[in-house]
């Protein structure tokens, strides 16, 4: 099943985003390369492409895991977590219709 997992970043946290974003990067494309990740991005904390010095409010992940337990263990071993970039996550299920 599909999981929306939805990192929220802390205050002034871009240089620990940028830190740790390598690990978080090779963990999502792990997914992508097992077939498993639908979409994943940051959100900019400004409406711009490029927020620059704003940073970013959080990230949205949609991937597939076998099940809400699951999706959540993987949310939680994050690299942006133990990075102290996300002060909360949220993991619920997904469900697909388009496109």
């Amino acid at each position: 099943m599909w999981y929306a997992i939805e990192g929220y970043d802390g205050a002034d946290v871009l240089t620990q985003r940028l830190q740790a974003r390598t690990q978080h990067i090779a963990r999502l494309t792990a997914l992508r390369d097992e077939g498993r990740l639908l979409l994943a991005g940051p959100c900019p904390a400004i409406d711009a492409e490029d927020p620059g010095p704003a940073g970013f409010s959080g990230s949205i992940v949609i991937a597939e895991f076998a099940s809400l337990d699951a999706a959540r263990g993987w949310a939680d071993a994050d690299p942006y977590l133990a990075a102290g970039v996300y002060a909360r996550v949220e993991v619920r299920p997904f469900k697909l219709v388009l496109p």
